[in-house]
Formats: structure tokens, sequence, C-alpha cells
């Protein structure tokens, strides 16, 4: 199975010595193994005869190696007790031979039951490829469009200038990139029409009418730059060189993608570059991006924390953010950023990274971390998102922040579009420049890819599938997907969380935010769609145009 892990996670027992006195403690294993396997196989007929689709939750998953175990041993201690009372009557009336015969029966039976019952059983984060989850958003349901262009990127690494630079990074190929991408997902080959297509779908999915852009509408576009995180330096920049770049390689949104997004919504949208918002508020925006930024497109709202040196600041609207867990009750109340709730429409730029010390994966849902501002800046008094990460907290079936994110009427419930730049991929938070990846089609190269979609899962996924294949450490995490299943099962989750992130209690449950399934092997890279199978998810590879150069 390409997605089972083996390992014991954190919460297993170690073995103790018991005092010799102590029967109870002595006893317990032989117990322990029939009473949980029937109060597994009672959970799951309960859960999963009312409702069959229940079968592919985590919990039914983990619990059902257990009943099957359960109903195996069962089977196997009737059927050598069965075989040990003949072979009573047997010796009674000397027909040795087939008293024998059916004592080992007997034994062969226990034995059996014994081997099938003591095997592991699969982990609760352990998953099944091509067992699509949830409700598959977008015009073409669950489609994510995959743009790989080794043209795109041209860097030595760490000592031959820097990756964002211009004699680095292709900008004439990026744009290419960004219009197929587009096209794509909205399935035309026309970016005009694309974008008509995806705004006319989203404002008829969302209660908005039929009509596409209108001139005037304002568009926020939410980019990663962690490591540009300003939060944690509580003094004010003073002078323009405060605003340089100090991890210099760090893996951040590219001002490349940034740039050939902004002229798709300025060029071919015809939106007015005073109606976009572009930035991360809980960062600053280096002069080395802005720079490159500005000089295209100087009439752009570059959105920060501070707003100094022509950015915009971050401010805060009236607009609460309700934490779906009785945790947050005793803390301040965050709030979504006024450009946010002004914004008729948002666009989540995030990266292909793994998080090395608390979630596994940051990706598009992991992006809205950057979105809320808390000032004044003390931590401690407000809910910690952090807790609830999976390596805090590992597992599946538990209350995921990320779910509140994705689904917050002005966060995920304004997003036109997801985009992950995956040009140069990296370990957030482990290293400090992005890494070259073995897995195929990259080969030893920079991962130079686009990934865009219409459903935020769906989305995520996909990217999860890429870092899980291409490393070992963090994407393996136990409890690493949780979110996106409790994502496209928000309407009826594994946890019993009641999401609503939108009211104060519990008023308007969530409903599915998308589709999850993982690909049926590193190598085909096929969902269900893909495969004709199941309504999960469809993956479209587009590889490099031959008629892409550097200018």
């Amino acid at each position: 199975m390409p997605f089972s892990k083996g390992k014991e996670g954190p919460g297993v027992r170690s073995k103790t010595k018991r005092p010799s006195g102590e029967k109870t403690e002595r006893r317990w294993p032989k117990w322990m193994f029939p009473v949980t396997g029937l109060l597994s196989l009672i959970w799951f007929l309960v859960r999963v005869v009312p409702k069959p689709s229940r079968a592919t939750y985590p919990c039914q998953r983990a619990a059902f190696p257990l009943a099957s175990s359960f109903v195996v041993w069962v089977i196997g201690a009737i059927g050598s007790a069965a075989a040990i009372r003949k072979a009573r009557g047997s010796f009674a009336r000397s027909r040795y031979v087939l008293a024998v015969a059916l004592v080992a029966a007997g034994v062969g039976a226990i034995c059996l039951s014994q081997s099938l019952t003591m095997e592991k059983p699969a982990l609760a984060d352990e998953v099944t490829a091509n067992a699509p989850i949830g409700v598959a958003k977008g015009i073409h349901p669950g489609r994510v469009v995959w743009v790989h262009d080794p043209d795109a990127t041209d860097w030595a690494g760490p000592g031959d200038g820097h990756w964002w630079e211009s004699t680095h990074t292709n900008q004439v190929v990026v744009d290419q990139m960004m219009a197929r991408a587009v096209q794509t997902v909205a399935g035309e080959t026309d970016s005009v029409a694309a974008w008509d297509k995806l705004f006319k779908h989203f404002n008829e999915t969302h209660g908005r009418g039929s009509g596409g852009y209108r001139s005037g509408e304002k568009i926020v576009v939410k980019v990663n730059f962690v490591g540009c995180i300003r939060i944690w330096d509580r003094g004010e920049a003073t002078k323009i060189e405060d605003y340089n770049l100090r991890g210099r390689d760090y893996m951040n949104t590219s001002p490349q993608v940034i740039i050939a997004l902004l002229r798709q919504l300025v060029e071919v949208l015809g939106a007015k570059q005073a109606d976009i918002t572009v930035g991360d508020p809980l960062c600053y925006f280096a002069n080395e991006y802005y720079n490159m930024c500005h000089k295209r497109f100087p009439e752009v709202r570059y959105l920060e924390y501070l707003g100094n040196f022509g950015r915009v600041a971050a401010k805060l609207s009236s607009v609460p953010m309700y934490w779906s867990t009785p945790d947050a009750a005793d803390k301040k109340t965050d709030y979504v950023p006024q450009s946010y709730v002004e914004a008729d429409y948002l666009i989540n730029l995030a990266n292909l990274k793994s998080h090395n010390d608390q979630a596994g994966i940051t990706l598009c849902a992991k992006n809205h971390y950057g979105s809320l501002v808390r000032k004044p800046a003390r931590l401690e008094e407000y809910f910690d998102m952090h807790k609830d990460l999976p390596f805090s907290r590992p597992g599946m079936g538990h209350y995921r922040p990320l779910v509140d994110l994705m689904g917050h009427e002005h966060l995920g419930g304004k997003t036109l579009l997801y985009l992950i730049d995956g040009l140069y991929a990296g370990k957030h938070a482990k290293e400090n420049a992005p890494r070259k990846w073995k897995s195929p089609p990259f080969n030893g190269d920079w991962t130079s890819s686009l990934l865009a979609s219409q459903d935020p899962v769906a989305i995520d996924t996909v990217g999860f599938d890429f870092l899980w294949t291409e490393w070992d450490d963090a994407p393996h995490r136990s409890g690493t997907t949780d979110y996106l299943v409790e994502a496209a099962l928000a309407n009826d989750p594994p946890s019993g969380t009641f999401y609503d992130p939108n009211h104060k209690g519990k008023v308007a449950r969530l409903e599915s935010l998308g589709v999850h399934e993982h690909w049926n092997n590193p190598a085909d890279k096929q969902y269900s769609r893909n495969l004709g199978t199941g309504k999960g998810i469809e993956l479209v590879k587009l590889t490099a145009l031959s008629t892409a150069r550097r200018p």
C-alpha cells in the first residue's frame, strides 16, 4: 500500500514490569483482544450499516481490522472446540487415527486464527488509494491542473545568485504556465474565456447572480511570505533597508508567479490595478519582491504587516473568526483583515512545501495561518492554532483549525481559485533554501511546477501526494492528512466537530469543502476520475511548451 505507515506512533505504551501479585494486570491482556474486537465490531456495524459511506472514515478503517480479526478469532475458537469435542468421542471409541486428525485440526484452527488476529491493525491514518470522500468542487469537479516546465527554472543552487532573480526564473515561461493552468481549470483554450467562466461559475454557486467579473470589484491575492514573517519582530522598520530580504533563498511565493497572476488579472481579465490587493498580512513585503512587482504594476495594493514605504498595512475588520472548539472560549477573538472583508473575491496562492515542525505540509489551507493578524501580538492571549496541528495532536479524527479557515465566508468562502507555486519546493522551518527532487519526472532537478484548482481539498491532496512521495519525514507524520478528511467530510466529520467558523455557537454546519483521495501510485499519478472509477480527483498534467524560451 503506497500510503500505509508501519511504525508505531506517539501514544503507544511501553512495556513495564508488573508486581507478581497484581493478578488483574496479568489477566487483562487475555481479555483485551476479545473485548476490543467485540466493541470494534459493534461500533463498525452501528455506524456503517445505516450509512455505508462511513466505511471510508478513518475511524472505521481503524475499527475494521480489529472487528474482522475478532470474527476470524471467534470462528477459529468455535471450530477448534468442535474438533476437540469430536476427538474426545473418537478416543472413547478407540478410533485413534481420526482422533489425532481432529486434534491436529483443532490446534490448526487455533493457530490460524491467532496468526490472522495477531497482525498489527491498520493505523488510524492509513488510507487507501482511489477511495474518494467528500464532494468535488469546480466547473470540472475535482480537477487539479499540474503544469510542469523545467525551462522555468535555471538556478545552480546557493552561491549562484538567488532563485528569485530574473536570471534564474524565466518570467516568459511562468507567464505561459499561469495562462495554461487557468485555461485548463476552466476547460477553455482562451484566457479571456477561461476567466469569464471562472467568475461566472463562482457567482452562480455563491448566490451572486449569473454574471462574470464586473469592473470595480475587488480581488485579494493571499501569498505565502513566511520567510519574511514580521510579527515576531516587534520593532518598527524605520529605514528602507529594513525591508531587505533576510532569508535570501527561503521558499516564499516567487515574484514571477505573482507577476504572472497580476498580468492575467489586469491584462486579460481587465481588472484595475487599484482594485487588486496582494500580500501576506503577517509578513513584510520585501524590497526585492516589491521592486519587481511594483515596477510592472505600480498601482496594485501591496499588503503587509506594517505598511511602510508604499506598502499597505493590514488592518482588522469587525468580522470575527469563530473557532469550532470550546478551547477558544476564554481567548481573545480573532478578526478577519479589512481588505478580505472588502474584497469580492480571493485567490489563494500558496507554496509547495513540507512543514517539519508542526503541520507535516503547508499548502493552501495552511496559507491562511498568515491571514489572521493578532494585534497587539501577545499570542498567548489568543487561541493557539498550532496545538491542534498533527505534530502536537497526531492521529486522525481530531478537530483541525484548518477546516475553520477553509470554510470561513471571507476566507475560503470567497476563494475563486487555488494556486500552489511549485517552482522551487522546500522544507519549511527546517531548511533555508529549496531542494531539487529525485522522484520522476523531476529526476534531480527543481520541481518547476504550478498547481491550480477550484477545489481546496483536492489541490492540497495532490500537493500532499507529491510531498509524501519525495520525502520520508514530515509528510509521513501521523495525522498530516487529517484536516483533508475533516474538510472533505465537514458536514459529518470523523471528529464529530460542528464546524461553523461564521457564527458564535452551533448555527450552520459547513458543507463538504471538497474531495479527498490519493493517487494510485507515484509513477502513474492517477485518481478516480482519471481511471473512470469514481467521482474524486482528476489530475491534468501539462508538460513544457517547446516555444517557451528565455527572453
